[in-house]
């Protein structure tokens, strides 16, 4: 009889079935970017490693919903939703092509306003580790590269992020219309922003990949495993776990 699997490689086994299967996941894209998949399978490949969700940095249009007047401004409110997304840095320059826009007659704004939001989101990876020492690793592997926006959470997840990101209001949704209070020059001017960024992220993808190539899956973890935290190190640790946490609660 083969010996019974640890929660660990369970749960890793599960992942990696889904990731091999041909059946759309979880995710609202049905798939894995393919831009992700190199560092996927580089991560899945440590023993003590396996990713759980993974984006490879997306430009998103998104209309938010009705607020009440304690809403907060920016907040997405009830029933907001996507007009536009894309994962593809092609696609970014003629996504105004697939909408009728007005231009706004007023731009006064208040706690109830309905804001047209245009977001730029970076590369994400989560990962869960065996124990603290892998996650630790590859904590320190990403902030060595520049993901200063990590963090290590409850079971020893990791989340790889970078601050990369662009979050502007262009318009506003009033009666089911869509009424800009830019011009179409500032929104060219956004997709060239947004262009440079897909390349940044994308550099820094293959920087990090080159990282943990060399400096996790290449070497033995007991090469790099830190010596016992000190106290400062562990309050830093819980404070850094919590704020995750609290991250994730939100969403």
């Amino acid at each position: 009889m083969a010996p019974k699997q640890n929660a660990f490689d369970q749960k890793k086994s599960a992942i990696l079935s889904e990731i091999k299967s041909v059946s759309p996941d979880l995710s609202p894209k049905g798939s894995i970017d393919e831009l992700c998949l190199p560092i996927i399978h580089l991560i899945n490949s440590h023993e003590d490693m396996v990713t759980t969700s993974s984006c490879s940095g997306r430009l998103s249009v998104f209309a938010e919903g009705s607020k009440d007047v304690k809403s907060k401004i920016g907040g997405k409110g009830d029933g907001g939703k996507w007009l536009f997304v894309t994962h593809d840095k092609n696609a970014v320059s003629d996504w105004t092509s697939q909408f009728n826009f007005t231009v706004a007659k007023d731009m006064r704004t208040d706690s109830t306003t309905r804001y047209i939001l245009y977001k730029y989101e970076p590369f994400i990876l989560h990962v869960k580790c065996r124990d603290f020492a892998s996650a630790s690793q590859l904590y320190n592997t990403a902030m060595s590269c520049g993901f200063r926006e990590s963090g290590i959470g409850s079971n020893h997840i990791v989340a790889v992020r970078i601050s990369i990101k662009l979050d502007v209001p262009i318009g506003t949704f009033l009666d089911d219309q869509l009424q800009l209070f830019v011009e179409e020059r500032y929104l060219s001017m956004l997709n060239n922003i947004t262009l440079m960024k897909f390349q940044d992220n994308e550099r820094k993808m293959r920087e990090l990949y080159d990282k943990i190539q060399n400096e996790i899956i290449g070497k033995p973890l007991q090469e790099t495993t830190a010596q016992p935290e000190t106290k400062a190190e562990r309050f830093e640790r819980k404070r850094r776990e919590g704020l995750e946490r609290q991250r994730q609660l939100q969403k």
